[in-house]
């Protein structure tokens, strides 16, 4: 039975907490462990919900570092999300799926003091993590060199059926497709989640998702538990290709 972890991108103090909560909820009645993507320095105004105003139970940066606090006590994993969430390029780097960055395509000294300062603003929220999460899923070579020296060892994104080595990184692969990756009887992926743009059918689906096929799901920390094989340079082409070929799926 393929195996399915949940990461919930986006996450500021100004995001859409109304559905974001809804979701919460679901994960907590099935009693799921997600990764979740922070934001060190938001900057973008998508992420800033419906008013731009901070959730009312933060009315200061401490009630937003308790509750990330408390989201770690239960068991949730935390991963860095860019920095600003700024899209400055128009490349999709070395996982196109989409034809825009925060980080492809920029020099690799300005990638690494982002990296840098996200990890300063992060600790300052009491958050340690080695996980990292493109903006858009863009990210190029100088990204990953930039990641291995500001200590981070896993990258929540690629193709496939299990945790892959990449530029001595752990990539934890993301769906391709979420009806093929249920229809699989092995392996383990992940479904990416944007709650402040859920749908109500989506949370139908995901809600009867958790109800029926509970036994699917795991808790993210478990896929950085998994071994990590090295993939080959014609792997790495065809994980491309399939990023390349989703992307103009998607925009047709």
């Amino acid at each position: 039975m393929r195996k399915i972890a949940i990461r919930i991108d986006d996450i500021t103090p100004e995001m859409d907490w109304v559905k974001f909560h809804r979701f919460e909820k679901l994960l907590e009645k099935y009693e799921i462990c997600p990764l979740i993507g922070v934001v060190p320095e938001n900057k973008d105004p998508k992420l800033r919900g419906a008013d731009g105003r901070r959730n009312p139970a933060f009315g200061d940066e401490k009630a937003y570092k308790d509750w990330l606090d408390a989201k770690q006590k239960l068991g949730w994993a935390i991963a860095m999300h860019g920095y600003d969430h700024v899209y400055v390029t128009k490349q999709g780097g070395l996982f196109p799926l989409n034809d825009f960055s925060e980080f492809a395509g920029v020099a690799y000294a300005e990638q690494k003091k982002k990296l840098e300062q996200g990890v300063l603003r992060l600790r300052q929220l009491g958050i340690q993590t080695d996980v990292f999460m493109a903006p858009g899923h863009s990210f190029d070579k100088y990204t990953l060199r930039a990641l291995k020296e500001c200590g981070f060892h896993y990258v929540t994104d690629g193709f496939g059926d299990a945790p892959y080595l990449r530029e001595q990184l752990t990539f934890l692969p993301i769906s391709f497709l979420r009806k093929q990756e249920l229809k699989k009887d092995s392996g383990v992926t992940t479904f990416v989640v944007h709650t402040w743009d859920m749908s109500e059918t989506e949370f139908r689906w995901y809600e009867d998702l958790f109800a029926n096929q509970r036994a699917r799901i795991v808790n993210y920390r478990q896929l950085t538990e998994l071994p990590a094989k090295k993939r080959n340079r014609l792997e790495m082409l065809g994980e491309y290709g399939m990023a390349a070929g989703k992307k103009v799926v998607a925009k047709l």
